[in-house]
């Protein structure tokens, strides 16, 4: 299962069935979970823990050290969970003490070719980024969003659960639960009602979310006013309170 071309630091700790291909470099503090697949000309270093069932394709770099000149060397780490995706030359970098030394990826997410993610992001479940996205330092991302390709996403920037974004869009403020936008700089233009749809979100729930929309998008109140109107739909649809707290979290303003 593990390519004799491979070099495999003796103190990594790999389970027993976890593949590695050819020319692949493993350093010495890695953990490797069961059923996880390295391609060939892998490189996969430092402080870095890998989940169960990954799959990893040829020439991805994962848990280099950050691209911040800021860092001096310092103990960091990556860790990502099961059954992820990372497809050909995607780079995922470790964190930096300016952050909590660490960058988090979570289970079921799909990078594809030349996805970027960089030191100190933290990636939900079950996310979707499409070729050449570039995710910048300290990036919060929630669960079930979709970037579209060569997406590009400031430093610092939040982007919360089941947000999509079109392709090439720049995104310099946080992405509110639900919202969909595009463009450069980014603008909205929705929310994701098709995949509720396909989730099999009732007919009420996307109707009481449409609402909520509206009164932060398009009825010219300021966002306080418009969160005060919000919150009166919490009762009757629980999943407005997502929303809500997307838009109060926001410390860069949302993309409007």
């Amino acid at each position: 299962m593990i390519h004799p071309t491979a070099i495999i630091d003796p103190a990594a700790v790999l389970a027993p069935d976890v593949e590695v291909g050819a020319f692949t470099v493993i350093d010495a503090g890695v953990e490797i979970g069961a059923g996880t697949v390295i391609g060939p000309h892998v490189v996969i270093r430092g402080q870095t823990s890998i989940g169960a069932r990954n799959r990893i394709f040829q020439f991805a770099s994962v848990g280099e050290e950050g691209q911040d000149k800021k860092y001096k060397g310092e103990p960091t780490r990556l860790e990502i969970g099961d059954d992820n995706v990372i497809r050909e030359f995607c780079s995922i970098h470790r964190g930096t003490a300016q952050d909590k030394s660490l960058t988090q990826i979570g289970s079921r997410n799909l990078f594809m070719t030349n996805v970027h993610i960089a030191h100190d992001c933290v990636i939900g479940d079950d996310n979707i980024i499409a070729s050449g996205s570039g995710v910048s330092g300290h990036v919060h991302m929630g669960d079930h969003v979709i970037l579209g390709g060569m997406t590009g996403v400031h430093q610092f920037c939040h982007i919360g659960s089941y947000a999509m974004t079109a392709g090439c869009t720049l995104l310099v403020k946080d992405v509110p639960t639900y919202v969909m936008v595009g463009g450069n700089p980014a603008s909205a233009f929705g929310m994701n009602f098709e995949g509720m749809r396909r989730r099999g979100w009732s007919a009420e729930t996307i109707n009481t979310l449409k609402r909520a929309y509206r009164m932060v998008y398009r009825e010219s109140l300021t966002l306080d006013a418009a969160i005060a109107e919000v919150e009166k739909l919490v009762v009757k649809c629980p999943e407005v309170q997502l929303f809500i707290d997307s838009l109060n979290a926001s410390t860069r303003g949302i993309v409007r």
